[in-house]
């Protein structure tokens, strides 16, 4: 039965503002009228700087999303999307669902239901997981939103909300060496610009079939003016100006190293590398002893492979310190999905290097006859990293 229109959406208005929202979208168009935005999505967020209310729009060709804080800002927010002539809403909350259309003669048509599944908080470690970009987001439609895939997107995401410092602002400008088909990248470009950034994104992918259909993606989500691809190595891909945060994610082998020696030449500010298949550490190892009394680490091939994969990434963890990166390596995602779970997180702005790191690291390249990639891609000898007061002590 028609109910009037006022009544209606201050039932809606309600709803939207009461904690217990999910979701909500507002779509469609009163007869004779026409919205300022074809679309309005609202969901419950929690950033580091607390709850949010999420809102994004669509005006056909490019989203935008905002976040707005509880209270007079989110009351705010909500009267003018509840001033729009959208002539639907659907809203969800923990115990009820609520439809609205409204008819051509202007009154509100109002289906109210139970909630098609109550939500139940689980206690302790059965809690469900939340994810830092909603599994319901519309950008999994675009670059597929599998389960596997979802994990590894938060994952990445939360090692990136853990390297930039809570007080990160814009303009951003990142970089994704060796970007492949970009999930990862214009997930990472979605979760910035939801944490309210200016971002500037340019992904780097050898395959100029790649870029062709990385551009088309970014252009149907419309996101072209800010991300942008371009095909080219790592080394030699034009990227202009030097980016703030430089992303390498299972790049193979030595690429790890060539993005890492692009990420301090141009002096970024953070870096997330997530190294794959390290083979060029691995060969330096078969194609000489083993120094005593280190031969049960080598002798067997499974075992020198695994040690060459830690002793590769130890190196340049250690490279990055001694430029004066602030360097860990931790696990990227889960080992049951992939056996590649290693990241290394690096912030520039870390203390100088002392002495130690630097006799450490000679120690390590001497005794294992070994020449770090990255060392060579920095013009730097192998058991480089010595300042005038280690020669003067020579």
């Amino acid at each position: 039965m028609p109910e009037a229109l006022d009544a209606a959406l201050a039932e809606v208005r309600a709803l939207l503002l009461d904690p217990s929202l999910t979701r909500a979208v507002a779509a469609g168009r009163r007869r004779g009228q026409r919205p300022t935005v074809l679309r309005a999505e609202l969901r419950p967020v929690t950033l580091k700087a607390g709850p949010r209310l999420q809102i994004a729009t669509s005006d056909g060709s490019r989203p935008y999303t905002r976040n707005v804080s509880p209270g007079s800002d989110a009351d705010a927010a909500v009267d003018a999307l509840l001033a729009e002539p959208f002539g639907n809403w659907h809203v969800e909350t923990v115990r009820t669902t609520l439809q609205l259309r409204v008819t051509k003669s202007g009154q509100a048509q109002i289906h109210r239901a139970p909630a098609a599944r109550p939500t139940v908080e689980p206690a302790g470690h059965d809690r469900a997981k939340e994810y830092l970009l909603d599994p319901g987001d519309p950008i999994f439609v675009e670059i597929g939103g599998s389960a596997a895939k979802r994990r590894q997107v938060d994952a990445f995401l939360r090692a990136l909300a853990a390297t930039l410092p809570d007080d990160a602002a814009g303009p951003l400008r990142v970089v994704d060496l060796g970007c492949g088909n970009a999930y990862l990248t214009f997930a990472a470009y979605r979760w910035l610009t939801q944490l309210g950034l200016d971002v500037h994104l340019v992904g780097v992918d050898v395959r100029e079939d790649q870029r062709q259909r990385n551009t088309e993606l970014a252009r149907r989500l419309g996101w072209a003016d800010r991300v942008r691809f371009v095909a080219g190595t790592i080394t030699d891909a034009v990227v202009e100006p030097a980016p703030d945060l430089v992303l390498a994610l299972h790049a193979c082998d030595t690429a790890t190293d060539e993005a890492l020696a692009r990420a301090l030449r141009w002096e970024s500010r953070w870096v997330l590398a997530a190294p794959c298949c390290h083979h060029d550490i691995a060969a330096q190892l078969r194609s000489q002893p083993t120094p005593a009394p280190y031969g049960l680490l080598t002798r067997q091939g499974i075992l020198r492979e695994r040690f060459a994969d830690v002793l590769t990434d130890s190196l340049r963890a250690g490279l990055l310190r001694l430029h004066g990166y602030r360097a860990e390596v931790v696990e990227f995602v889960d080992s049951r999905h992939t056996p590649r779970n290693l990241l290394i997180r690096a912030r520039r702005g870390g203390a100088p290097p002392a002495d130690t790191q630097r006799a450490e690291y000679r120690a390590l390249v001497e005794q294992w006859g070994v020449t770090p990639r990255l060392a060579a891609l920095l013009a730097e000898p192998a058991a480089a990293h010595i300042d005038s007061t280690d020669r003067a002590a020579g």
